[in-house]
């Protein structure tokens, strides 16, 4: 028979295949234990290590995009500024719902590997990602503008105003800003990046926290209104979401000021 249990020893190798797959699952392993895997004829071990090879690759793949990412952090050290925040907000497009933004600050000496565009990411990879930034960031700020400041300054400004108040939720004093698109009126040092959320780590991790606030605050708000999906549009103007606004009406969530919430009032 060509396949083999698990646990059943090589006499070559004097190695079980859990063995095997153990050390591979582990982490990296050398490349005179890689030639002598590679030398192993049972089919399971040459899939465990297929697996592991493609495991291998994909992280420094990883590694060298993050480093291609911190490129405007690394200029920025090299000025002396050590407490970079990145900045960026969500929520700018939606009919429902306030627009949130973040403030991060991440490690100079730990890579959170896998940052990029939150819109890029998978709910799974975002909500990992989540975690690992909670976890090993220096600091984490929040903003939040609501919808009446939203109607009443404007979108625009009111991002401006979530910024500023995730730079002040910072629970430590931030030297230098990465913010994604915008400039602030600080006394802060600052860096404006097109599309910084997939070009720069700190701007990238702060889309991240961002956007998973701002979904659970309108998951939570689905909850005090039904019918409209916020659990899965967010706000934005799905088709469901705009037949629920003709037939259930306009929430205090709306934003007054957008189309076509302001042609129902």
């Amino acid at each position: 028979k060509n396949w083999i249990k698990m646990g059943t020893r090589d006499t070559k190798l004097k190695r079980t295949t859990k063995e095997i797959f153990n050390q591979l699952k582990a982490g990296t392993v050398s490349l005179e234990y890689l030639n002598e895997i590679r030398k192993d004829n049972r089919k399971s071990v040459q899939t465990a290590l297929t697996a592991y090879l493609k495991r291998e690759e994909k992280q420094k793949m990883e590694i060298l995009k993050y480093d291609e990412m911190t490129r405007f952090e690394k200029e920025i050290w090299a000025k002396g500024f050590e407490k970079i925040a990145g900045v960026d907000e969500v929520g700018r497009g939606p009919l429902a719902g306030p627009v949130v933004s973040a403030a991060v600050i991440l490690p100079k000496a730990y890579k959170i590997l896998g940052l990029n565009d939150s819109k890029q990411l998978s709910d799974k990879k975002r909500s990992q990602l989540y975690e690992e930034i909670q976890k090993y960031a220096v600091a984490i700020g929040i903003g939040i503008a609501s919808v009446e400041e939203i109607d009443m300054f404007n979108i625009y400004h009111a991002t401006k105003l979530a910024m500023q108040r995730a730079i002040d939720d910072l629970p430590v004093s931030c030297d230098y800003l990465c913010i994604d698109a915008m400039e602030l009126d600080v006394n802060i040092p600052q860096l404006s990046v097109i599309k910084g959320d997939a070009r720069s780590v700190s701007i990238a991790a702060a889309s991240i926290i961002a956007k998973q606030t701002r979904d659970q605050m309108m998951r939570d708000y689905a909850k005090q209104f039904p019918g409209y999906g916020f659990e899965k549009n967010a706000g934005y103007g799905t088709r469901m979401h705009l037949e629920a606004l003709h037939q259930f009406g306009v929430t205090p969530i709306h934003r007054k000021s957008f189309a076509p919430v302001k042609n129902l009032l």
